[in-house]
Order: structure tokens, then sequence, then C-alpha cells
């Protein structure tokens, strides 16, 4: 609640900031006549349409789950990212058009001392309002501000740069004004389309961040009896929830009770520690026969001729079925992924004719 309340802050400073600068950059824009004040006054007007849109999606985030919604509403913050991003890549594109036409059929304003000096401060608002905007998001890990900030920072050098076309225009009679709007709008579009990219990518699901994946399966397998971690897989629903689920290989002497004690221990801590929701499931591991450990050696042994494989886990041999079962993590890029295991599986059975071998292809989805 209390981030919640802190993005609304925060976006509410910004809309109050924008309708100023507005109100004034009209004003200078009208009085001399430069299109490129005009429509900068109107890209601020954008600046707080995106931070009205930021609040709305955050009170919508923020709402408790429901039957229909049992994971929460969080994500609805990443669909406000994509709205902001659009509104960005729409006020770049306006920019790029203006900017075409002024290079086509340059028009001379008619600049005064005061109004350079109310542009330069509004370079200087902006970019203050900027840096602040997107230090906020980055604390608070809103998408949606850290655009809205770094539009904002893309709005001072627009500011800029009609500063710098009236002072070039003052003095040497030309109006550069195209050419730098035109240079702004590209910067524009590229910051647009990286927020985009960025929002929708937490909503198909991105790689866990390989930071939060080493501590993690690190934090794990320090419990007593944890021989490794492994299938960690994380899903956010919106920048607070993460919900995910991750194996621990242990001892196959471990009874019931003592597994449900660590499974438990770990999740409850996990998200003492992380704020993860973290389902922990299990394998065996044969610890009392030399045996089966020379068998996994073997296997090893073969998988050093497979650069494509990434890791082995969760080796088990069910001495009463005669069964084998190991996971493979192969390479994305790999196109044989059937094939190798198909291979290794031969090799095995050529090995050890009494037993059966099953292997499940894991997916690479964490470092």
């Amino acid at each position: 609640m209390e981030r919640g309340r802190s993005i609304i802050r925060v976006s509410v400073i910004g809309i109050v900031v924008n309708l100023v600068l507005v109100g004034f950059k009209a004003l200078v824009g009208f009085v001399s006549g430069s299109v490129a004040i005009i429509m900068d006054a109107l890209n601020n007007l954008t600046d707080a349409l995106s931070s009205v849109i930021t609040i709305v999606g955050t009170k919508i985030a923020g709402k408790a789950p429901d039957r229909k919604h049992p994971y929460g509403h969080g994500q609805v913050e990443y669909i406000t990212g994509i709205s902001v991003a659009v509104v960005i890549l729409a006020a770049g594109v306006t920019a790029a058009v203006e900017s075409v036409r002024k290079i086509i059929d340059p028009v001379t304003a008619n600049y005064t001392a005061a109004s350079l000096i109310i542009i330069a401060v509004s370079v200087a608002g902006k970019l203050l309002l900027g840096r602040y905007v997107k230090g906020q998001g980055r604390k608070l890990n809103s998408e949606a501000l850290v655009g809205s900030g770094t539009d904002a920072m893309m709005d001072a050098l627009v500011s800029l740069s009609t500063l710098a076309a009236a002072v070039v225009s003052m003095i040497w009679h030309i109006n550069p004004e195209g050419w730098l709007g035109a240079l702004i709008s590209l910067l524009m579009l590229k910051s647009g389309v990286e927020l985009l990219m960025t929002s929708l990518g937490e909503i198909i699901g991105t790689r866990i961040d390989s930071e939060l994946s080493g501590k993690l399966k690190a934090f794990i397998c320090r419990y007593p009896g944890v021989l490794g971690a492994y299938d960690l897989s994380l899903h956010r629903y919106g920048p607070e929830k993460i919900i995910g689920s991750v194996h621990i290989e242990l001892p196959d002497e471990m009874t019931a009770r003592e597994i449900h004690n660590l499974t438990r221990h770990i999740s409850e801590d996990v998200f003492a520690g992380f704020g993860i929701v973290l389902t922990v499931g299990i394998y065996a591991s044969n610890t009392t026969d030399r045996r089966f450990a020379e068998m996994k050696e073997e296997l090893r042994g073969l998988i050093v001729h497979y650069p494509e494989i990434l890791q082995m886990h969760g080796f088990y041999v069910d001495t009463e079925r005669s069964l084998v079962t190991f996971d493979l993590i192969i390479d994305f890029k790999c196109d044989r992924k059937e094939r190798i295991r198909d291979e290794l599986i031969a090799s095995m059975e050529e090995k050890y004719p009494e037993y059966i071998f099953a292997v499940v292809l894991d997916s690479d989805i964490s470092d």
C-alpha cells in the first residue's frame, strides 16, 4: 500500500509541474509565434496524461485478490507501462512530423529575452522533474514512473533544442528548429520502444535475473541435507508479487517428517528473506550405495562430449523397478535435443543393460 501511495504522490507532482509548464509555454509560443514552443507545450500536456495513466494503473494494481483474479491485479502496472510507452511514441511521431514540416517550410519566430528565460527555466524544471520521477521509479520498481521520468528528460532535451534554435535564430537569422526536433524525436521514439519492450517482456515472461537466481539457490543450499537446488522457476504477478517453485536434492534415506519440516522452513525463510512465495519439490539422491555414484560419474563422463548440455540433475536409481531417471537442460539454440537424449540413453544402456533409462528434457529457465 505504501508503495502505491508513493507512486501516486510522485505522479501528482508530475501532473502539477507539467500543467504549470503547459501554461507558460503556450503563452510564450503564441506570443513569439514559435510552433516549436507550442508543440513543446502540447508535449507537456501528454506528460500530464502519462501521470494520470500511472495513477489509474496503480490504483487498479493495488486492488486485493478476488475469486476471478486470485493472484491479484499487479500485472496492470505493466499494462500501465505499455500505455505510457504508447503516449511517448505518439509524442515522438508528432514531433517527427512537425520537425519534417519545419525542415520543408521553415517559419521565422519572433523571440524575446523574456521568452528565452521562460524556456530556460522550463528546461531546468523538466530536467529536475525527470531525474526525480525516474529515480523514484527505479526505487519503487515502477516501469510507468521510469517511463514518465525518461519522457520528462526527453522533453528537457526538446526544450533545450528549442532554446538553442531560438538563440541561433536571433544571432544568425537561420532556423534549425526542424533538424534539432528531428533528432530529439528519434530519441523519444527510442525511449518509447525500450519502455514498450520492457513492459511487454514482463507480461510475456522474462528470464530470472542471474543475481537473484544465484542468491536464492545459494540460500537454499545452506540448509543441512540439501545437496543441490534445481528447476528454479519464478513468475511475476506485478512488481511486488513473485510466486515460484524449486526442486531440492535430498538423501533418499530422509523420512517424510524430515522432508516436511525442511521444505516448510525453506519456504518460510525464502518468503521472509526474499518476499517470494516458493513451493519446494524434491529429488531423491542415492547416498547409500556406491555403485550408483559410479553410474552417475559414468553419465557425467558422457555428457562432457556434448557442449549443448548445460546441466544434468535429478539422477536417481529406483532399484525396485531397475529404473534410472535424470533431467537434462540443453541450450535453447540446440536443434537436436531428442537425438542427444537418445544417444546418451543408448550409451548408458550398453554399459548397464539391466537398467531402463528415462530422461526428462528440462527448459533452461534460470542460471
